[in-house]
């Protein structure tokens, strides 16, 4: 069996969709929102307890990516949910498989998301050497399926581009790796078939800088005029060197060629918003 919690959202959607002939269960929110909660890991078991020792999976793809939301809300979501989910159903020998962020072992200075998600990788990774059913993948930045996300970089590069108006940033040496959101579901469906247990990086291993990315889109759209590189100053807490090894379990996962792949990404989103028009 495999049961997704949080199936609304991006990683969600892709989960349900890529287990399909499985007949996924997208655990309601009613049933899970409240998980959170002090001594809710017995409300997880008695949910999970038909499905004891079935060797299913449970997906935890629910959780707050906006850094503006208040850090009680991201500690409530991305760690004390999965946390609890974590000890509730192991126990019946389901499997749960929780997601992070590459940034997690990067950032000194983090922000609520960032914090909340490195903390539910530490308790993975506190108790993977005796807990086999529980995986933390911790991930790059997706696209695909659905409108970039307002508050990241490339929702603010799609409404700058839809309402042609002037796109500001810093340099751009930031390093980033960019998943599409059909290769990563193929590469978490191999990780999980093979056993995978503990935290694992889930890479490509081919980042571009933000500038490079955010030129390749204006020049693809002809919008060079609108972009302006070096406006706002660099952050001094980013990734400017670090690139990640692709695990050796996922070298035979072919992740698209990021830069044409996010422009090809930007216009299905511009022709969906104009047929909706």
């Amino acid at each position: 069996m495999i049961f997704v919690i949080g199936g609304r959202g991006r990683l969600g959607q892709a989960i349900n969709a890529s287990y399909k002939e499985d007949n996924p269960i997208s655990v309601d929110r009613a049933i899970y929102q409240s998980w959170w909660a002090k001594g809710t890991q017995d409300d997880v078991s008695r949910f999970f307890e038909p499905w004891a020792n079935s060797g299913g999976t449970v997906f935890v793809t629910a959780g707050i990516l906006d850094p503006r939301i208040s850090q009680e809300d991201h500690l409530r979501v991305n760690y004390l949910l999965p946390k609890h989910i974590i000890e509730g159903a192991t126990k019946l020998g389901i499997n749960v498989v929780t997601f992070g962020t590459v940034m997690e072992s990067l950032l000194a200075n983090k922000n609520p998301y960032i914090q909340s998600k490195a903390a539910l990788g530490r308790h993975v990774s506190d108790i993977s050497a005796f807990n086999p059913r529980v995986a933390h993948l911790r991930v790059h930045t997706l696209y695909g399926l659905g409108r970039p996300s307002s508050f990241m970089f490339l929702g603010q590069v799609f409404h700058a581009l839809m309402n042609q108006t002037v796109f500001e940033m810093t340099q751009g040496k930031q390093l980033r790796e960019y998943h599409h959101i059909d290769d990563e579901v193929q590469a978490i469906r191999t990780l999980v078939k093979l056993g995978a247990n503990g935290v694992i990086d889930l890479n490509h291993g081919k980042p571009v800088t933000l500038n490079e990315l955010a030129s390749f889109i204006f020049n693809a759209f002809n919008a060079k005029k609108l972009l302006r590189i070096g406006a706002l100053p660099e952050p001094k807490e980013e990734n400017y060197s670090t690139v990640f090894d692709c695990p050796d379990l996922l070298r035979a996962i072919t992740f698209r060629e990021a830069l044409p792949a996010v422009v090809n990404y930007l216009t299905e989103r511009f022709l969906a918003v104009q047929d909706f028009l």
